[in-house]
């Protein structure tokens, strides 16, 4: 065995990183949001395929809320940055709006068509729209939070360390107000070293440039990280690891462990209203 990153050789880290794989009824739970999301476009005022750029895929599915001056839920979905589509997700936007939130849920051009820094650009790009656009769907853009699980976790994270007025005038350096990572990837080196940088196509410096545990230090975002307890080692280590980069700058990274979840159940979390993930984004949705 030779060990390409931390203990772990090539098929071993391949392994820790093919969820998947781990769980046996992962395309049934991926099934079981599609239809929810379904069901969620039926019942609820939805604007569909919104755009904040030029390609196919910067669009946002937007749910407005049902009056003035609501908190702005923004979600961003995960699959490797590489497959997977906002209409899976709709289903997450439901409970946010029963209680008042705008939610606005975001798509993105995917890998290998696009590269990690062009989908992280993106991602913001569709942040900084929601702000733009906040009181046309009855949000209040200085109550904006983000949300997003997998690579949506890892871009979430890149979310929150954004220079806004950097990239665009008159934009508040405190534009996101709280951030949700759930299951999220920070550090996309062991990524560029297995599997899935098949498609992702990161050289090192990419991997650096991209990874929120190197970035802690411009974090701008109050996070909370969120796991599933029954994860693989490397995602259990990923938040803890993370976490404590955040704490060594003093920024805010409580944890939380879903106890018994998968990769991919964990969101059911987000949405059910006796889950600690659930009501932790809904205190932050009421500041």
């Amino acid at each position: 065995m030779t060990a390409i990153w931390r203990e772990y050789d090539r098929e071993a880290l391949d392994f820790q990183y093919a969820v998947r794989d781990r769980v046996p009824n992962a395309l049934e739970l991926i099934a079981q949001g599609t239809e929810a999301s379904e069901a969620a476009r039926r019942d609820y005022d939805v604007r569909m395929d919104q755009a904040y750029g030029d390609s196919a895929g910067q669009t946002v599915n937007v749910f407005p809320a049902t009056a003035a001056g609501a908190p702005v839920f923004i979600f961003i979905h995960g699959g490797y940055w590489q497959r997977l589509d906002k209409n899976d997700y709709d289903f997450v936007a439901a409970p946010f709006v029963d209680a008042g939130a705008a939610v606005v849920n975001v798509n993105y051009d995917l890998a290998p068509t696009v590269t990690m820094d062009e989908i992280v650009r993106q991602v913001r790009a569709a942040v900084l729209w929601s702000w733009q656009n906040a009181g046309s769907f009855n949000g209040d853009r200085k109550r904006i939070h983000v949300s997003g699980h997998s690579a949506g976790g890892h871009l979430t994270a890149m979310v929150a360390c954004t220079d806004w007025p950097a990239l665009a005038t008159d934009v508040p350096a405190n534009l996101v107000k709280s951030g949700h990572a759930i299951s999220g990837l920070f550090e996309l080196e062991p990524i560029r070293l297995c599997h899935l940088n098949d498609a992702v196509r990161m050289d090192e410096a990419a991997a650096a440039r991209n990874s929120p545990m190197l970035l802690a230090g411009a974090n701008n975002v109050p996070l909370v990280l969120a796991v599933g307890g029954a994860e693989t080692d490397e995602f259990l280590r990923q938040q803890t690891d993370y976490a404590a980069a955040l704490k060594a700058v003093d920024k805010e990274a409580p944890e939380i462990v879903q106890a018994g979840c998968n990769h991919f159940d964990v969101l059911f979390a987000l949405t059910d209203a006796g889950e600690p993930l659930h009501q932790s984004v809904m205190r932050a949705l009421a500041t």
